[in-house]
């Protein structure tokens, strides 16, 4: 591990909702959900971009991503994809994020930062608890989320609850989704 801190996002999911298409991008307001989504984020905050996909896509490159794929074979779900980021980080901290969130709190990362137990925070809204948004120590999410794929578990909540994590409401605020054609400008 190197320090620091890397940005994995989540974009590996199959589209169902949005006829099989990538949500990293598709367009709203003229931009990608990608651009919309780093956006968001503090700029240069991150000694690392990963990019958790169902495959390589150049495209990621231009914003400085590295694409990983799932380490075991089959769709195996955002827990898979979570094993993938860790396994491929090289920092010592991964603030994980769905590509399709639409409303992060400007001062979400200093506020995960803030909350973090030794081995992570994740995310509470208006909706309930958001398990694919947090700030994990990479080694500990790697290992939570591959000894639950080998159990047969896959449900994100389940598997990293064994962290203990923090949780950060943000309450009555809520994050939402871009999961369904009419979140996006038409094609």
């Amino acid at each position: 591990m190197s320090g620091g801190l890397a940005l994995g996002v989540l974009a590996g999911g199959q589209g169902r909702r949005v006829g099989g298409r990538d949500k990293a991008w598709l367009a709203r307001q003229g931009r990608s959900q990608l651009e919309h989504l780093l956006a968001m984020l503090p700029v240069g905050a991150f000694s690392e971009r990963l990019a958790s996909v169902r495959s390589d896509d150049p495209r990621w490159q231009a914003f400085g991503f590295r694409c990983v794929s799932d380490l075991r074979p089959g769709f195996g779900g955002p827990l898979a994809g979570l094993e993938a980021l860790a396994t491929a980080s090289r920092s010592d901290r991964l603030l994980a994020l769905p590509v399709d969130a639409l409303d992060l709190p400007a001062d979400l990362l200093p506020r995960l930062r803030a909350a973090c137990t030794s081995d992570g925070a994740w995310l509470r809204d208006r909706s309930g608890l958001q398990p694919l948004i947090g700030l994990w120590r990479t080694s500990a999410l790697r290992a939570a989320a591959a000894s639950a794929l080998d159990r047969g578990e896959h449900a994100v909540h389940r598997a990293l609850a064994v962290l203990s994590p923090a949780e950060l409401d943000i309450s009555p605020a809520g994050v939402g989704n871009a999961n369904t054609p009419a979140d996006f400008d038409p094609t």
